[in-house]
């Protein structure tokens, strides 16, 4: 249940059914979703016998064991759904040796995973599986488990409605997790009076949120809340760092995260967000948890609420691109110091105009390599402080048309 988008009858896996013939697939999905109930039903439906295998506990021999099997049923006429869970475990090695037997149609296999499939299963045996994604259960697939575990028992669980709908919340998408704890419920005395949601705290336990700070939720997370902040949601922004800490993310990183934030999005429309995420991040460093993460809520508002440019970053790039195009161009002679009487002949340093001793304190010379026209790589926004910085700018760009314009150049 919950899997609609794969499973109705004008879905890809409903289609397959329907039709008899099953591919083999890769599917993806967080814990408690129905990988391998899924792999399960689909073995029934097409008279397929039905071989499980994990990743975590099974080596070479074994999987040599399980193709020699499906071969020998295959000589008889009956196919084999061989099932992998945690199919990412597999080294390159072992995810190679299932190609053979996967294209001649030894075996159908179904892997299940909880990683991203792009990156951690090579790409031969990808281009071989289709990819399906499951979704977390939402919160009327798990009413309708818990209804199902209700119908199995012969009677209702002791819950009142709000201790109902925080079991569903606890179990946060995870349908096996809700189902255990349905079962620890049941097996409990009967209370005298439905229990609320404190006495449902008292005696179960509350899951951790799905977490793996290795692993592709790390950077899922990270990226919402950069992404919030890029957005000035400062709420949501909020919510995307209380889930990284509830998870166990280590606060230091997220400090990490935010000066950079503060250097690529927010630049020079406001130089104040620099100072106030290396603030935030001295201030963890020196109080810790849990005093600490106020200083990092803190700094998620300000970055939220400030004026963004990616001005500054964009300007890196252009001249980091200009300069691997012109390679040595050495600077014009006019800007280099000539500390040696060979240099001075050379003509280092000739014809350099001091700008604090023009009147405006700005000479408009050139800076840029001789051969090399002038280019243009900062472009500042029309908000926040970048405002008044682009003022200067096209004042300068007037005081060096001018300067050109009188030179004759």
């Amino acid at each position: 249940m919950g899997q609609d988008h794969l499973l109705k009858r004008d879905g890809p896996i409903g289609r397959m059914v329907a039709a008899g013939r099953i591919a083999s697939m890769i599917l993806w999905g967080p814990p408690g979703c129905g990988k391998t109930t899924l792999a399960r039903l689909l073995a029934d439906r097409t008279d397929l016998h039905f071989e499980p295998l994990s990743a975590v506990f099974s080596g070479v021999a074994d999987l040599r064991k399980v193709f020699d099997a499906a071969r020998g049923r295959r000589g008889v006429g009956r196919g084999t759904l061989l099932f992998v869970d945690e199919i990412h475990r597999f080294n390159r090695a072992q995810q190679d040796s299932f190609l053979p037997y996967v294209e001649d149609g030894t075996v159908t296999l179904v892997g299940a995973t909880t990683e991203n499939p792009s990156f951690e299963l090579n790409g031969a045996l990808l281009s071989r599986a289709q990819v399906f994604v499951l979704h977390r259960l939402d919160d009327a697939a798990l009413e309708l488990l818990l209804k199902r575990a209700e119908q199995a028992e012969g009677r209702s669980l002791p819950l009142d409605p709000d201790a109902r709908a925080s079991l569903r919340a606890m179990a946060d998408g995870d349908g096996r997790y809700l189902l255990n704890m349905a079962e620890d419920l049941f097996g409990l005395p009967a209370p005298d009076a439905p229990l609320d949601p404190k006495a449902l705290a008292e005696t179960v336990q509350r899951r951790m949120p799905l977490y793996d700070k290795a692993q592709e939720s790390h950077y899922n997370l990270i990226s919402a809340l950069h992404k919030s902040l890029r957005g000035s949601d400062a709420d949501a922004g909020l919510y995307w760092l209380a889930r990284m800490l509830a998870g166990g993310e280590d606060p230091l990183y997220v400090a990490r995260r935010m000066v950079r934030f503060a250097v690529e999005d927010i630049g020079l429309a406001d130089p104040e967000a620099l100072v106030q995420a290396l603030a935030a991040w001295d201030t963890y460093e020196r109080l810790g948890s849990p005093e600490g993460e106020l200083a990092l809520a803190q700094c998620v508002l300000y970055l939220a609420t400030a004026p963004k440019s990616n001005a500054a970053y964009r300007a890196l790039g252009e001249a980091q691109r200009a300069a691997r195009e012109t390679g040595s161009l050495m600077p014009p002679k006019h800007i280099l110091n000539a500390p040696t009487r060979l240099m001075r002949d050379l003509g280092y340093a000739k014809g350099y105009e001091y700008d604090h001793n023009t009147e405006e304190g700005f000479s408009g010379q050139n800076y840029f390599p001789d051969g090399m026209a002038r280019q243009n790589f900062y472009r500042p926004v029309e908000r926040g402080f970048e405002r008044e910085i682009r003022k200067r700018l096209d004042y300068w760009a007037k005081l060096r048309d001018r300067a050109r314009d009188e030179s004759g150049g």
